[in-house]
């Protein structure tokens, strides 16, 4: 047998015991360190994660979102985008406003020989966030929308003929500073309206501010009205995958809320003040209804249960201020976050639906290729499974950070 295999069956049989043995001992301080340590090792060989950088790309400009096409077929699954931000100093000192522009690079990835093709650069005002939305029908492509630094909301159509993104829509938010300066749009999300042509977005910007719009499959991008839902910068906001109306917004008063659109969204639902720092990712589970995730700045992962938000179900501190996190395609426990001072973390939420929810979230790797402001990451929307006698599924993540404008593309082997 080898020596893992050894190692494996130990833990396993030993874990709790050696636990409840310290505990029984007057010492917490060396109880938490050895807990700690061997938390570590046990999670280091009984679910291995290896990273491999097949890529590193240099973006010129800061990079700080990466969204896979993960919501077409596997035509499309190839291909991800990428979204830089780059702070222009004013030129003369009778310059007060400093410009941000941006780019958006569109990348396609052969899984089968491991080749990455740039195949398209589209400049832009600076670059906060984007998403993917389905195509309309099968003889239209999916859909890039990003949020900039102008308070734009831009919406592209990938031509998979043509390799390329060509604009459709573009519509100003038109909130601004006292200045008479744009607020920059900082985050977004969608959802498609049941029974209709017709997508809806939510866009939250610097002034505190969220957004709702409508796209149409005529591409008629309207804005439908906005309200003031933090004293600061309104850092992310999602739909609610599961109940149709209520949005979710998180902002720099460190403050988490929900909306209900279907009467006035001013009037919240309820306001969640666990967050000891600004809110500034939230993601609604795509497989567990009342599941909601959280990142912060205070560098805690917390899992609510939308019914019950006194407290949390669980907490996990990764040690750097959470500023993205994605549910795989596949495997929707397998959640994705971005660090931002530290690295890019895997965590297995190990949730279980119904009215029994509950969740445990563990960290299972993190990837630590990158020297920067860790900003934008996101899954591929397909794995490979069964790829040698130690690795049960091979996974690929695109990851990207700020300064030293880098993105990177991995593999990922993994005994899960």
């Amino acid at each position: 047998m080898h020596i893992d295999d050894i190692f494996k069956q130990w833990a396993v049989t030993h874990f709790e015991s050696l636990l409840s043995e310290c505990a029984r001992c007057d010492h917490s301080n060396r109880l938490e360190s050895f807990r700690y340590r061997f938390q570590f090792v046990f999670i280091r060989f009984i679910v291995s994660m290896e990273f491999t950088t097949l890529h590193s790309v240099d973006t010129e400009y800061s990079a700080d979102s990466v969204e896979w096409c993960s919501t077409q077929d596997e035509h499309h699954a190839e291909y991800f985008a990428c979204g830089t931000y780059q702070l222009i100093e004013a030129e003369a000192e009778s310059q007060t406003q400093r410009s941000r522009k941006g780019r958006i690079y569109l990348f396609a990835f052969d899984r089968q020989c491991g080749e990455l093709n740039k195949l398209q650069s589209t400049e832009t005002a600076a670059i906060l966030d984007m998403k993917w939305l389905p195509a309309w029908t099968q003889d239209t492509g999916p859909l890039l929308a990003t949020v900039n630094a102008l308070g734009q909301l831009e919406i592209y159509e990938l031509l998979h003929q043509e390799r390329r993104l060509v604009s459709r829509a573009s519509c100003e938010l038109g909130t601004k500073t006292v200045e008479d300066v744009p607020a920059l749009a900082l985050a977004l999300d969608w959802q498609r309206k049941a029974d209709e042509d017709v997508v809806e977005l939510l866009v939250s910007d610097s002034l505190g501010n969220v957004h709702r719009l409508h796209y149409t499959s005529q591409d008629e991008l309207r804005h439908q009205d906005h309200w003031h839902a933090h004293d600061f910068e309104a850092w992310t906001c999602a739909f609610d995958r599961w109940t149709r109306g209520v949005v979710y917004s998180g902002g720099d008063d460190c403050l988490l809320h929900a909306h209900d659109l279907r009467v006035e969204p001013t009037q919240r639902i309820w306001t969640n003040r666990a967050h000891d720092a600004g809110v500034t990712a939230l993601l609604s589970h795509p497989l567990h209804e009342h599941l909601l995730l959280t990142g912060s700045y205070d560098e805690r992962l917390r899992v609510f249960d939308t019914r019950a938000m006194k407290r949390t179900i669980a907490e996990l501190n990764l040690n750097g201020g959470i500023w993205r996190l994605k549910a795989h395609p596949k495997r929707n426990d397998l959640i994705l976050a971005a660090c931002m001072y530290t690295n890019f973390s895997v965590v297995d939420l190990a949730a279980a639906g119904g009215d029994n929810l509950s969740a445990n979230p563990k960290l299972l790797g993190t990837y630590l290729e990158h020297k920067s402001i860790c900003y934008g990451a996101d899954w591929a929307p397909f794995i490979d499974s069964n790829v040698s006698e130690d690795t049960a599924s091979r996974l690929h993540l695109a990851t990207c950070s700020f300064y030293d404008h880098k993105l990177c593309l991995s593999r990922v082997d993994a005994n899960i």
